[in-house]
C-alpha cells in the first residue's frame, strides 16, 4: 500500500439542544454537509465513513446515502462512547494514508438527552453481560457511578477537595460563557457549585457533563488535496491510545489513575512535542474527575495537583493551557468528545471568536475515562 500524508480540512455541527426534534441520521447528514461545505468538497468526493455509538446514532452507509456517497471503500460503525473520540480519527487518517480512501467523514450523532439518556442506563448497550451481571446487582451500572469511584480514590491518595474539582467546574463555564454554541453559558462561583444538588458522591451536579441532542462531522483528507482546500490543513503531529486492564471498571489496578496513565507514553513517544509546547488542551471531561486524574496523567503538573493549578488560573487565558475554551462536555454540550476536535480546528485556524487563544499553534484532545481512551495532537500549518 501507499503512504501519504493525511489532514483535517473540515469541520461541521448542528445545533446542541435538550430537544432536536430530528432523527440522529438527519442531523448526521447535516453535521456532514456542514463539514464538506467548510473544506469545500462534495458529497460524492466521499469514500470513507467512520462513526462511533453506543445509544442513539445513525450508521455509516445510511449517511453515505443522504450526502450523495454512493460508492465508499470504509463504512465503519464503531461501537462505544467517548474513549473513541480520538480512536476514530486515527482510522480515518490510517485510511488515508495507506491509500484505502481518500476521503473520509468522522461523525457522531445523537439525541443523548430527548432519546436514550445515557445517564440512566436505558441503552441497550447496558445489556447486562460480562461483569455488569455481578455489579448491577447493587446498581453500579452507569458512568457516574463509575467514575465517581475513582474520584473518590483519589480523594484518598493525594487529598483532592471537593474545592478541587469545583475549580475545574468553574473555568469550564466561565470559558463556555464566551461560546455562543454551548448550551450552559451561566458563570458560576464556589457557592454555587457546593450548593448544587449531589448527582454521585463525590459529583454535584455542575461535576457531570450535558445530555445533548447533536451531531459533529469532520472531513479527513490527502495533504496534496487540501492544500488547494478552503482552510490551511491541520495535521497530527501525535497519536497515543490505551485499551487496558480488558476494559474492566471495577478491576483496574490504579483508581487514582485512568487509561492516560499508559496512553500518555504512546503519546509523548510519538512526537517530539511535550506538554509545555501545547496552546489548547481539548481534555475529555465527562466529569471533573476525569479531567483531574488525566490532566495529571498527560503531564500537565504532578498528581494531586490539578485543583491547584485551575485555582491559580493556570488552565486559562494568559496561564500554562488553555483548558477547554469553548467550555467542554461540562458546559458546551457532550457530543461523546467529538466536539473537541471540532474545538481544536476553529482555534488552530483563528476562527474562534471572543474565545481564541491568541497565537494557538498546538492542540492536544484526549477522550475516554476509566480503562479505555487516546490522545492525539493537532498542529496547525497557518
Amino acid at each position: 500500500m501507499r503512504t501519504r500524508e493525511a489532514a483535517l480540512v473540515g469541520i461541521g455541527r448542528t445545533a446542541f439542544s435538550k430537544a432536536s426534534g430530528q432523527t440522529p441520521l438527519a442531523m448526521a447528514a447535516a453535521a456532514a454537509r456542514a463539514a464538506l461545505d467548510d473544506a469545500g468538497l462534495r458529497g460524492d468526493e466521499v469514500d470513507g465513513i467512520v462513526d462511533f455509538h453506543t445509544n442513539d446514532s445513525a450508521s455509516a452507509t445510511d449517511l453515505g446515502r443522504a450526502i450523495g456517497a454512493l460508492d465508499l471503500g470504509l463504512a465503519a460503525d464503531v461501537h462505544g462512547g467517548g474513549n473513541l473520540a480520538v480512536t476514530v480519527m486515527g482510522q480515518a487518517f490510517a485510511a488515508v494514508q495507506a491509500g484505502i480512501c481518500d476521503t473520509v467523514v468522522v461523525f457522531r450523532s445523537l439525541n443523548g438527552r430527548s432519546g436514550n439518556r445515557y445517564g440512566r442506563g436505558e441503552r441497550p448497550a447496558l445489556a447486562m453481560r460480562g461483569e455488569l451481571q455481578f455489579s448491577a446487582l447493587n446498581g453500579y451500572v452507569i458512568p457516574p457511578m463509575w467514575i465517581a469511584m475513582f474520584a473518590q480514590r483519589h480523594k484518598h491518595v493525594y487529598g483532592t477537595t471537593d474545592e478541587d474539582f469545583g475549580e475545574i467546574a468553574i473555568t469550564m463555564r466561565r470559558h463556555a460563557a464566551a461560546n455562543p454554541h454551548a448550551m450552559q453559558r451561566k458563570v458560576i462561583d464556589m457557592d454555587d457549585y457546593l450548593s448544587a444538588r449531589w448527582i454521585c458522591e463525590p459529583f454535584r451536579l455542575y461535576d457531570c457533563c450535558l445530555e445533548t441532542d447533536g451531531a459533529v462531522a469532520l472531513v479527513v483528507t490527502t495533504l496534496d488535496r487540501a492544500r488547494d482546500l478552503r482552510h490551511e490543513p491541520i495535521r497530527m503531529a501525535g497519536f497515543g491510545e490505551a485499551h487496558t486492564n480488558g476494559g474492566s471498571w471495577t478491576n483496574f489496578p490504579d483508581l487514582s489513575d485512568m487509561y492516560s496513565a499508559y496512553a500518555s507514553k504512546r503519546l509523548w513517544a510519538s512526537t517530539d512535542l511535550r506538554p509545555a509546547d501545547m496552546d489548547v488542551a481539548c481534555m475529555y471531561d465527562c466529569f471533573t474527575g476525569t479531567v483531574m486524574a488525566t490532566f495529571e496523567d498527560y503531564g500537565f503538573c504532578g498528581k494531586g495537583e490539578t485543583g491547584a493549578f485551575f485555582r491559580e488560573n493556570r488552565a486559562t487565558y494568559g496561564g500554562d493551557v488553555v483548558v477547554n475554551p469553548h467550555g467542554g462536555l461540562l458546559s458546551e454540550g457532550y457530543l461523546h468528545g467529538l466536539n473537541h476536535h471540532y474545538e481544536a480546528a476553529l482555534q488552530l485556524r483563528g476562527d474562534a471568536g471572543d474565545r481564541q487563544v491568541p497565537g494557538a499553534r498546538r492542540a492536544l484532545v484526549t477522550a475516554g475515562a476509566g480503562p479505555s481512551g487516546g490522545a492525539l495532537i493537532w498542529e496547525g500549518t497557518r
